[in-house]
Order: structure tokens, then sequence, then C-alpha cells
């Protein structure tokens, strides 16, 4: 199968793929956050770039760049930007990437793109981003492209979820560093995650609002709002196929050929 992520192709060979603007350009959106002692820093670039990456294979689609700088961590949805080895991006870093992205793309000739976000913070400030970048185009004259925006892990079944969590599903806000993110990493980059270093600790106990600044004390001591000593690559397997067909589905709908 021909190489699907742009970063990967010389400058003829993108320009050929996408010259007759009906090629869909994925763009993965991750952060260099901490996800706990048992995997790296990378998590989100690392699992937003290879969804984005197995879904151009099956519709084929091209991906990147992937935006690494993402919006600094919440508290309440990543452990918070106060622990060492987040790096924390104001959001104007990220709406103006993401703005100057799909005004580059649409230079290139792409006509129909999808950002992939891998970081729970990163949503509205791509989504913000997109909508500038969209006047911006619209005010020169033109027809702008298409894009979509979505999170990966918003394709994973109710189905699956059941089945992978038998206990109760804790929410996609307190997921971070626990079975979801660390199964994907065993299956695809397990060379990358140590289980023997998961801290298993209760689920984070956060108040429904911010304080700032943050109370260290309200996020626990691994980084993690939940615990992964449930993960494993089978489930890896499972959450893979399902987001996969999830999000096939989608952009098979939204752009169709």
């Amino acid at each position: 199968m021909s190489e699907v992520n742009i970063m990967r192709l010389n400058a003829f060979a993108y320009r050929e793929r996408v010259a007759d603007g009906k090629t869909v350009l994925l763009v993965p959106v991750g952060s260099v956050e901490q996800h706990g002692p048992h995997m790296p820093l990378g998590v989100d670039t690392y699992l937003s770039t290879l969804v984005a990456e197995l879904v151009a294979k099956e519709v084929g689609a091209l991906v990147g760049p992937t935006i690494t700088m993402g919006y600094k961590s919440q508290q309440r949805s990543g452990g918070g930007n106060h622990i060492i080895g987040s790096f924390g991006f104001d959001a104007a870093l990220v709406i103006e990437t993401t703005r100057t992205l799909v005004n580059e793309l649409f230079r290139h000739g792409v006509r129909e793109i999808a950002f992939v976000n891998g970081h729970y913070e990163n949503y509205q400030f791509v989504y913000e981003g997109v909508d500038l970048a969209l006047r911006d185009i619209t005010r020169s004259g033109v027809t702008p492209p298409k894009v979509v925006i979505l999170s990966y892990w918003d394709f994973v079944s109710p189905e699956t979820i059941e089945r992978l969590y038998p206990d109760g599903f804790p929410g996609w806000d307190v997921e971070h560093g626990g079975v979801m993110e660390t199964s994907l990493m065993l299956l695809h980059l397990p060379d990358l995650v140590d289980m023997e270093a998961v801290m298993d600790l209760p689920p984070a106990e956060i108040p429904p609002y911010d304080v700032l600044p943050a109370i260290a004390e309200r996020t626990p001591a691994s980084g993690c709002l939940s615990s992964a000593a449930a993960a494993s690559a089978e489930k890896g397997q499972v959450l893979t196929e399902s987001i996969v067909h999830g999000m096939v589905d989608v952009l098979n709908a939204e752009f169709p050929h």
C-alpha cells in the first residue's frame, strides 16, 4: 500500500497526490503531556497520528503534518499544567497553527480536510483556527474547503464501552492515562509502555469547577486521572476496530467520492 503520511513523501509525490483536489487530508492534533510513570509524553501525538494513518489507509486519504503543540493541560481532564512533563501552549498558538495549516493546505489544492484530535483540551481552539481560516478564504472571494473536526475517542461505540468497562465507565475526561490510552499504546507501541510502573490508584475526585492556580493535591500522585491497571493490548485491538470503523463511516459520508 502506498505511503499515507506526507512527512514521508517527497514534494513531487505529494503534489501529485493532492493535484485533483479530491484527496482528503487528515491532520492529527496531539500534545506534549505527562501520562503517568508508565507512558511517554508523546501519547496524544502518537495516538492521533496512528489513528489517522489507519483511517487514511481505509479511505484513500493522506495524513499530516501532525500538530504537536497542544493547549495546556487542565486539571479536570489531563491532571493540570502544573505537572512537570506537560508542555502548556497558549490557545493563540493552537488557533494560529490550525489557521495557518488550513490556509496552506488550501493553497496546495487540498479541498477536503479532517482534524483528528487526540488531546481533550484542544478541540475548541482547533475549531476556532478552522473557522478563522475559512473566513480568510471566503473573504478572498473563493469557495472554502470542507473541514471536519473530530476527537477519536468519540468513535468508541457504546457496546465497546460496556464491554471494556464492566464496572462502569468513568468518562472520557478522567480517562487521562487510563485504560483506553494505555491499551491503545500496548497494541501499537508496546515498547513505550511499562505496565510494572502503573500506579493503581482510585479515580480522581476533582470538583466540577476550576481553581487557579491549580490545587496540586487534587491530582492523583500518578498524574493519571484513572488507573491503567486493567489495560491490555487485546482491549487496544477492540478499541482500534471501533474507532477506525466509526471514523471511516464519517469520512465516507462527509467526503463522498
